[in-house]
């Protein structure tokens, strides 16, 4: 966040600074201040209305989540169908599970 703060040129005081994503949105909801926060964390919030976006440019920004572990663990049969299942039905899910971030 920092990086995107610089390169867009915001004029950001920093005046506190907490350790979770729910800790900074409670911080938020109690009124004392803003943050730029992961859609997933607070669709809830915003879908209720005691939050609200403040459109800024550049934002939302768009991540890539990753599974990882460890290169020499040998996944179980679970993991390996799981994987299979994620890769194969990959669109299917962000649809079915994720399709409410167009809203925002």
């Amino acid at each position: 966040m920092e990086q995107f703060i610089r390169a867009h040129g915001l004029q950001v005081q920093k005046k506190l600074e907490l350790a979770t994503n729910e800790a900074v949105k409670q911080a938020v909801l109690a009124g004392l201040g803003y943050s730029i926060m992961p859609l997933i964390g607070i669709k809830n919030e915003i879908t209720n209305g005691s939050l609200h976006i403040i459109p800024v440019k550049g934002l939302p920004m768009e991540t890539n989540w990753h599974l990882i572990w460890l290169r020499q663990k040998k996944l179980s049969p679970i993991a390996t169908a799981f994987l299979k299942h994620l890769h194969e039905e990959k669109s299917q899910i962000v649809k079915a599970h994720f399709a409410w971030y167009e809203e925002f």
